[in-house]
């Protein structure tokens, strides 16, 4: 299992970074979602390339499935 990490960075301003490692997917927003509730609004969200990968890999998935029921109805013709 990979580590999870959350880091925030302070800017002087106020405004805080946050950086969600380790976690694929949109669960990062579902993990933080308690947190930024609290620190207030969310002005801006940029998602990485982890976030991405879940649905990269259910794509794939579902292309590989439609390959295999093809193959399958080709043979029973």
């Amino acid at each position: 299992m990979d580590q999870l990490t959350i880091r925030y960075r302070i800017h002087p301003d106020g405004r805080v970074d946050e950086l969600v490692e380790g976690l694929n997917g949109m669960a990062c927003e579902q993990l933080t979602e308690r947190i930024e509730a609290r620190l207030g609004v969310v002005q801006q969200r940029r998602s990485t390339a982890e976030a991405f990968l879940c649905e990269r890999q259910a794509q794939q998935s579902q292309v590989q499935q439609s390959q295999v029921q093809q193959s399958q109805v080709q043979s029973l013709s």
